[in-house]
């Protein structure tokens, strides 16, 4: 029996991720991509639905197959890279791409709040509380899967201290230190909220059923054998190494997780010093 998707579990292929009218179909051959779209574009002609082709993109890795894909004769545009769900789904399955997006985006959303950085009315504590809402929230968004390399988290931390010395108007040749510029504005370190935010998820993902796609996902193994060499540096190695800082294992996680209060102890304990 041919595969209809990514070999999931011992039972079924996956073969789509829906969410909304967002839809991202799954195949591991070309044929089987077509197939696939020509039976959703039928289906959904059925229901008076049409597809974007305009809309429509196709990403293609480790394959040498450059036959276009064709859905109702339009053929769909093939991209290195595409946004899923407000994510930067990347070829080279790194974060870099969604980190640059997010940056962006976050600086876009805070120079559009310009006057109340300017506001002579607003507290210093309101002004605080603004960012973390409405900047800060756009730069972390889905950063709990984020594999995130010291170079990258230093871009983040970059930012965040450099828009919050412009909100206190802290300029040259005035200077605070980052610890200070921390503790006044009721800032942790990036890494350590990220990290707290990705333990936080992880755990709601521990509770969901064994069958549920997102809890598979995090023990998923790709089928077939690696490349030579030292292997790459991913998210669910960096999530045995802090498990490694805790002194547990995934089996020990996963019955922690069921338990919201010991869960919370065992997510501080990776930062003792915030208590």
């Amino acid at each position: 029996m041919s595969l209809l998707g990514l070999p999931w579990t011992s039972e079924k292929d996956l073969e789509d991720i829906d969410f909304a009218d967002d839809l991202r179909l799954i195949a591991t051959t070309r044929e089987q991509l077509q197939d696939k779209a020509e039976d959703l574009a039928e289906e959904a002609e059925k229901e008076g639905l049409r597809i974007n082709y305009k809309k429509t993109k196709e990403m293609r890795h480790n394959t040498t197959d450059s036959t276009p894909l064709l859905i109702k004769g339009n053929q769909i545009e093939q991209v290195a890279s595409f946004c899923y769900l407000g994510s930067i789904v990347d070829q080279s399955g790194g974060t870099e791409a969604d980190i640059a997006t997010r940056i962006n985006k976050a600086r876009a959303a805070f120079s559009q709040l310009k006057p109340v950085w300017n506001s002579s009315i607003l507290t210093r504590r309101t002004k605080v509380r603004i960012f973390n809402s409405n900047v800060k929230a756009v730069l972390l968004y889905g950063c709990e899967t984020w594999f995130v390399r010291k170079d990258l988290m230093t871009k983040l931390q970059v930012f965040v201290n450099k828009f919050l010395r412009q909100i206190l108007h802290i300029f040259w040749p005035n200077w605070i230190t980052n610890a200070h510029l921390w503790r006044i504005t009721g800032q942790a370190p990036v890494h350590k909220e990220i990290q707290t935010r990705k333990w936080h998820w992880i755990g709601h993902i521990l509770r969901k059923p064994d069958t549920h796609l997102s809890k598979v996902a995090l023990t998923w193994k790709m089928p077939g054998k690696r490349k030579h060499g030292r292997p790459k540096s991913t998210w669910r190695r960096s999530v045995k190494q802090e498990l490694g800082v805790l002194g547990i294992g995934w089996e020990e996680a996963t019955q922690a997780a069921q338990d919201r209060s010991q869960w919370k102890k065992k997510i501080r304990a990776l930062h003792p010093s915030r208590g």
